[in-house]
């Protein structure tokens, strides 16, 4: 019986978008670590005394397109952080602190990420679905005003400085 971890191991990986969506990012370094195995095998002298599998164009292509899917997946879910850390409890201040980058940064982070769950939620209400996924009106203006917090304010009302 073939799995479908079997069947992302023998996919071949040119592009970003060979990769299955919800591919899991374990599942992604192990085959871009074989890749990166074989190339770095390249640089191993001629004559080295054991067997080894040198990498080719394949490899290469395959490591760049792996590396950009990881980066996309990555990028993707900062926005996911983002809101569970400011409904948890996190400052603004804290956020910026944890992505290196200022609280306006982060709150724009945030209200970007919100607009496309937004408008995610709004195509599907477009096209009749009957169950939208992404964000309602009311879940919407929820989350922008999370923006709205202090830099030092928690949702909790309390302040952290």
């Amino acid at each position: 019986m073939t799995t479908q971890h079997d069947h992302w191991k023998a996919q071949t990986v040119r592009r970003p978008d060979d990769v299955p969506p919800a591919t899991p990012l374990l599942w992604q370094i192990e085959k871009l670590t074989e890749h990166s195995d074989r190339l770095m095998n390249n640089d191993l002298p001629a004559d080295f005394p054991y067997e080894v599998e040198r990498g080719d164009v394949g490899d290469a292509l395959a490591a760049i397109a792996l590396r950009e899917s990881m980066h996309r997946d990555i990028e993707h879910g900062r926005g996911t952080r983002v809101h569970d850390a400011i409904k948890l409890g996190a400052t603004w201040s804290e956020l910026a602190t944890a992505l290196d980058i200022t609280t306006d940064a982060a709150r724009a982070l945030l209200r970007t990420w919100a607009d496309g769950q937004h408008n995610l939620y709004q195509h599907y209400v477009d096209r009749g679905d009957a169950r939208p996924v992404g964000f309602d009106p009311d879940k919407y203006a929820a989350v922008l005003a999370l923006t709205e917090l202090a830099d030092d304010e928690t949702v909790h009302g309390g302040s952290r400085g």
